[in-house]
């Protein structure tokens, strides 16, 4: 589904990624994983147009997106799950979802926004009781529910996710994983950006190790997990 092949990228001139190439295919999760500053966000803002791509290629179900704008990649059906979940604070949860289903309003199709909505409200009970709640008065996995369950309402064809679980408490990063084992079984495709290595490549079907804007290792989640060198020099 997704092909980068030498992509070099970065902030206001500043290269963060020095020729990173990776696959990911339909129906698979792929966790990308390492240190801080290994260049994990700048890859899934690359992906989603975020960032100066200096050089290599982006394809999406066959389609060079390297040079595409932000909007039109969201339109392909890749959306993200920003680090820090930037919910929109003054807005409701029920608000910041609809805007969530933006991509799909051409349809004009009220059948498909609530079938998006309950869909979310299944995964995200907690939502559902909320709905009527601004944002900001949320607790950061709530807020976490929010950003996910905003991104779903695209119905996404890739789901980029980045850091889902940064600031959680314990309890609340074991129930976000259990929403993304959902996920996978329900055959969403996700590229998952995860301070919680092991996890994240437990949950996953192949895995990236980055340190310093290259890719240091790849391979199966549980093989990169068993790999002693790998784990201490990489994971934590």
């Amino acid at each position: 589904m997704l092909n980068i092949s030498g992509l070099r990228a970065g902030y206001k001139g500043t290269e963060a990624l020095h020729g990173v190439s990776l696959e990911i295919a339909a129906g698979t999760i792929v966790a990308a994983v390492g240190a801080n500053g290994a260049g994990k966000s700048t890859l899934i803002n690359a992906i989603s147009r975020l960032v100066d791509v200096t050089s290599g290629r982006i394809t999406f179900d066959g389609e060079d997106i390297t040079r595409l704008s932000a909007p039109d990649v969201v339109e392909l059906g890749i959306v993200q799950v920003p680090e820090g979940r930037q919910v929109f604070a003054a807005l409701t949860v029920y608000e910041n979802l609809r805007l969530g289903f933006h991509r799909l309003l051409r349809r004009r199709d009220p059948a498909l926004f609530r079938q998006r909505l309950d869909y979310v409200y299944n995964l995200f009970p907690k939502l559902a009781e909320r709905a009527n709640q601004r944002a900001i008065t949320l607790s950061g996995g709530e807020q976490s529910m929010v950003a996910i369950g905003r991104a779903l309402m695209a119905d996404p064809k890739l789901l980029l996710l980045d850091e889902p679980s940064l600031g959680l408490a314990p309890l609340v990063v074991e129930r976000m994983f259990d929403v993304l084992h959902v996920l996978r079984r329900a055959g969403l495709t996700i590229l998952l950006v995860e301070q919680h290595a092991d996890e994240a490549l437990e949950l996953s079907d192949y895995g990236y190790v980055l340190s310093v804007g290259h890719v240091a290792a790849h391979g199966t989640g549980e093989s990169l997990r068993r790999h002693e060198a790998i784990a201490q020099a990489y994971l934590g």
